[in-house]
């Protein structure tokens, strides 16, 4: 099967040196019903895509990408000459970068109950859909889905695309989550899994945010249940404050003091409840942009799919096992090398909850690399062009595959100030 590719000819614009230059979504449809983990059934369904790079001969060379929760799609180069921003990680993806396009091809999609193209809230229901009014928005219709349920779409447009093993399966937050659940639903299918400021599941804390941001957008006059398109209303405030309680979990304390301190916008008090601090300007800067290119509803779904992610859940029935402990058994089995990056100063999944997943998997004498980034700017840290960061991505991507250990591995702990690495396979500093 040739593969069509998403890049299209470049005009000659310094902007897009180094990059993958213009590129084309493209829609691939499905009407294989597709039973999900809530024991309902999409009857047909569409998933948006792009590609970077070329396919070789024997289809080894491909690399998946997994996005976070405002990911899309386009996670590289521009889609018109007039885009002022490119792809959310184009700084990763692209000739002689990280993920290098002149060695790699890669897919990067956007998942299910999104609002970027691929079927989900805003998507008007077939005459198919056991759910919802034909030809009217999904809306609050369109059922709950999982990690698991995006990584067995994502399966399916594999074999679509006749790539039967992946060279790698890269995601960072939530996208991270997506290749950890790669590697133990489908051991056989990748030979190395990418796991970026993420965490085995969701601690109760984190759970506590995302019910606030939802809270936020439910209690919107403007929600109308779920079906604010049909009553022609949308829930803009309820949305901004979903984003705006979600940025400050993604920064430091330490990041916004150097970016705004107390600075007041005018320089002296007001003495009333409008902008009056820098900070208070730049969160509702982002949630105002926010609420102007997503959904309410697919924010709900993303964050409850969030909240339900376990990967133990179908691998482990002993409920009296320590949390670890399940992780290990559900880890026993995968079959790739892993790649495991944190950041020093993200609180919304710590280092900790990274090297849990190391653990995990050095318990099961599994091949496994961690690389601890000391990195000034929180959790948002895995989008940043951070030389450390980007290089472990770089040396692990291009590193031979090892099949098998001719000997028991040993972990190395090395230290460097705040800088911790774990290695078992080589050297990435």
């Amino acid at each position: 099967m040739s593969i069509p590719s998403s890049t299209r000819s470049t005009p000659i614009d310094p902007k897009f040196v180094n990059s993958v230059g213009i590129v084309t979504p493209q829609t691939m449809h499905f009407d294989t019903p597709l039973i999900l983990e809530c024991n309902r059934t999409l009857t047909e369904f569409d998933l948006v895509y792009e590609t970077y790079g070329e396919l070789n001969a024997d289809k080894s060379n491909a690399i998946l990408i997994c996005h976070a929760l405002s990911g899309s799609h386009h996670a590289a180069g521009w889609h018109s000459e007039d885009d002022l921003k490119p792809g959310w990680w184009d700084n990763m993806i692209g000739p002689g970068k990280s993920i290098d396009t002149t060695r790699f091809f890669v897919v990067c999609l956007n998942n299910i109950g999104s609002c970027h193209g691929s079927t989900g809230p805003t998507t008007l229901v077939p005459e198919s859909s056991e759910y919802g009014k034909p030809g009217a928005p999904y809306g609050p219709d369109f059922p709950l889905i999982t990690i698991k349920d995006w990584v067995k779409t994502q399966a399916m447009l594999s074999d679509r695309l006749g790539i039967e093993v992946w060279h790698a399966v890269v995601g960072g937050s939530m996208g991270g989550m997506q290749a950890l659940q790669w590697s133990v639903d489908y051991p056989q299918r990748l030979k190395r899994s990418v796991i970026i400021a993420s965490t085995p599941k969701l601690s109760a804390q984190n759970i506590a945010f995302n019910e606030v941001a939802r809270q936020s957008i439910l209690s919107d006059p403007e929600f109308n249940k779920g079906r604010y398109i049909e009553a022609g209303t949308y829930p803009r405030r309820g949305l901004i404050l979903a984003r705006m309680v979600g940025h400050i979990t993604y920064l430091t304390e330490d990041a916004m003091k150097f970016k705004f301190g107390r600075d007041l916008k005018s320089g002296k008090f007001m003495y009333g409840y409008d902008v009056e601090f820098q900070v208070e300007s730049y969160l509702r800067y982002q949630g105002e942009r926010f609420s102007k290119n997503f959904d309410a509803n697919t924010y709900l779904l993303m964050t409850k799919a969030l909240d339900y992610f376990d990967p133990t859940r179908d691998y482990v029935n002993n409920d009296t096992l320590s949390d670890l402990e399940a992780l290990k058994q559900t880890l026993k089995h995968t079959q790739c090398q892993f790649l495991i990056v944190s950041f020093t100063t993200d609180w919304r999944f710590a280092p900790a909850r990274s090297q849990e997943i190391v653990d995990a998997l050095m318990a099961n004498d599994k091949q496994v690399s961690y690389v601890n980034v000391d990195a000034p700017h929180g959790h948002d840290s895995f989008l940043f062009d951070i030389p450390r960061y980007m290089s472990a991505i770089k040396g692990f991507l291009n590193a031979p595959f090892l099949n098998h250990y001719k000997t028991k591995p040993t972990a190395t702990l090395q230290r460097n100030n705040r800088n911790t690495s774990i290695n078992t396979q080589e050297s990435l500093t």
